[in-house]
């Protein structure tokens, strides 16, 4: 179907699409390849498809909308021909996070359904001496299957019609499975893998959740790691399906439909860790800020399960803050700094061994996507830029500034359109 020049399907899809495998292992198994359903793509990984300009220095970037997303760092859903996103809106007298469906064609709000009052703790408010402020959601909410699922600050857990906006179910973490806590509040996304939607946050016992997306029921609960703000990432190691939480004890893979521990790699907690877990073939990238660095895990069989061993380790280097890299060819491409706003660097580092390969300053903790063989970087400023993931060198393709206010998300690839969105403006740009 086509809107206005934007294909897309007429409905969120309902069952795999063809060459998918028939056992769902992703959000892409209940959207079309040319959406982006959830929280850094339809794999989890950052990935998107390949851009519809074979050079990336000509694209053309020609604006279809623009709206107001007042407050906050989650980033786009696109599927269903909407774009989902959570801000912070006034609703009777209280500061509330408020879930936006809009119709990707023109920006026009479908439906808004208030999630939680809250108040958040300040950390958000930081950034250049003139693009500060903007404190507010930090989740990005997952299309699956016909429902819109979401989790807000305060550890609540929302399925709600994609179409009308109608709640399904709702679960209070907080209350039902003794959640807890941490500072700046819950900032993961959801992730489901087949009928199970997982996350992190529950108490002693119950730290990991596997809950039934039709329902909200607990499928599977364990552990008694405490949550961060990173969100977890479903993934394929040495032929074994699993998802991998980054806790304040470490890393911690777990069968999505069982909740049952595959390994652990152990790694330092401080103050906050928000990156997601990066995975190349058989090794695991991990990073914080916070004085902590970044490390990385080699998985190996053991008998009949898995083990992880360190690989490298980089104290107090190799800052990913908020801002996860995206991996080709066993290089990492990401925004590596700490507190650095609006001048830290682009970089490429060796994924085996934690070198530093290059290095570009200039673009904040903003986020990046791959797009083929094309680094789409959206900087703290608002300025999109493609970058080739070339190890060699830095290799600038297209620069261009899209949206004014602070931007700690991700930027977005579907239907051929690009998405992005500020503590400000959000919008969608049409690639020629």
């Amino acid at each position: 179907m086509v809107l206005g020049g934007l294909a897309v399907s007429a409905v969120v899809s309902q069952a795999a699409p063809p060459l998918l495998p028939a056992r769902a292992t992703s959000a892409a198994a209940s959207s079309g390849p040319a959406e982006w359903p959830s929280f850094r793509g339809p794999k989890t990984d950052g990935t998107a498809p390949v851009l519809p300009v074979a050079d990336a220095s000509k694209v053309k970037l020609n604006k279809r909308w623009k709206v107001e997303t007042p407050k906050g760092f989650g980033s786009f859903a696109v599927a269903g021909a909407k774009a989902y996103t959570i801000i912070t809106r006034d609703v009777e007298g209280n500061n509330s996070e408020v879930l936006l469906a809009l119709d990707v064609k023109s920006g026009k709000e479908l439906w808004a359904q208030p999630l939680t009052i809250v108040k958040y703790d300040g950390g958000g408010d930081s950034g250049t001496p003139s693009n500060k402020g903007g404190d507010g959601p930090r989740s990005t909410p997952i299309v699956n299957d016909g429902k819109v699922y979401v989790i807000d600050a305060n550890l609540g857990v929302y399925a709600f019609d994609a179409t009308t906006g109608k709640e399904v179910w709702k679960r209070d973490v907080m209350k039902d499975n003794s959640g807890v806590q941490i500072k700046w509040q819950n900032a993961a996304s959801p992730v489901i893998d087949g009928e199970i939607l997982l996350m992190c946050g529950g108490g002693p016992g119950q730290a990991f959740l596997g809950l039934n997306k039709k329902t909200g029921d607990i499928v599977w609960k364990g552990e008694d790691d405490r949550m961060t703000h990173a969100t977890p990432v479903i993934t394929n190691i040495l032929g074994v399906h699993q998802c991998i939480f980054f806790t304040q004890k470490g890393l911690v893979a777990v069968d999505p439909q069982k909740g049952t521990v595959l390994w652990r790699g152990d790694f330092p907690f401080k103050v906050s860790t928000a990156a997601s877990p990066v995975v190349y073939e058989d090794v695991v990238y991990c990073s914080a800020g916070y004085g902590v660095g970044a490390g990385a895990f080699k998985i190996s069989k053991s008998g009949s399960g898995l083990e992880a061993a360190p690989l490298w380790r980089r104290e107090n280097e190799c800052f990913n803050h908020w801002s996860t890299p995206v991996v080709k060819d066993g290089y990492l491409y990401g925004m590596f700094s700490f507190k650095e706003y609006g001048n830290g660097p682009v970089a490429c580092v060796d994924i085996r061994t934690g070198k530093d390969v290059w290095s570009e300053a200039g673009f904040g903790p903003g986020q990046v996507i791959l797009s083929g063989d094309t680094v789409i970087a959206l900087s703290d400023k608002g300025e999109v830029v493609f970058i080739k993931a070339d190890p060699t060198k830095y290799s600038e393709l297209k620069r261009e500034s899209i949206v004014e206010g602070k931007v700690w998300s991700y930027p977005v690839l579907a239907y051929n359109h690009l998405f992005a969105r500020s503590t400000v403006e959000g919008g969608c740009w049409e690639i020629k």
